[in-house]
């Protein structure tokens, strides 16, 4: 299945991506996380460079994992920026875009997840196991 995202969206996500991991310039220091939780993002970035596929939903739910992290990072971010200077300060704008576009892209994804788990229960006639997440294809 492919998430369909433009160039904000991953321009957006690249951005908090490489925030979160303490990658891009400017930035103090990366995200105190677990090493799953880094782990998911390093393994999303190199997607981010346009539409991207979900083939099974295993995947689907790594980078859905991935994309809450990104996403909670940007929004702490957001509001810190919203709060040190002002609502429209340059910064806080920026901020509230990255975010935004982000957040869209998430929604895409769980949309996602939800059609693949349904056609997974529709065609084997049960929720979809552990094994059947990693094994059942969605083409493209």
């Amino acid at each position: 299945m492919i998430v369909v995202c433009n160039y904000e969206e991953v321009t957006a996500l690249s951005h908090g991506a490489r925030s979160f991991l303490g990658n891009e310039d400017g930035t103090g220091v990366a995200v105190a996380a677990p090493p799953s939780y880094r782990i998911a993002v390093e393994a999303l970035l190199p997607r981010l460079s346009g539409d991207f596929s979900l083939n099974t939903l295993a995947e689907q739910e790594e980078v859905e994992k991935a994309l809450r992290l990104i996403v909670s990072h940007l929004r702490e971010t957001m509001d810190s920026h919203v709060l040190a200077t002002h609502a429209a300060a340059e910064e806080a704008v920026s901020a509230y875009f990255d975010y935004a576009h982000a957040l869209t892209v998430l929604d895409r994804v769980e949309a996602v997840g939800s059609e693949m788990s349904a056609l997974v229960e529709l065609l084997t006639g049960q929720s979809a196991s552990e094994e059947m997440r990693e094994s059942f294809q969605f083409p493209d």
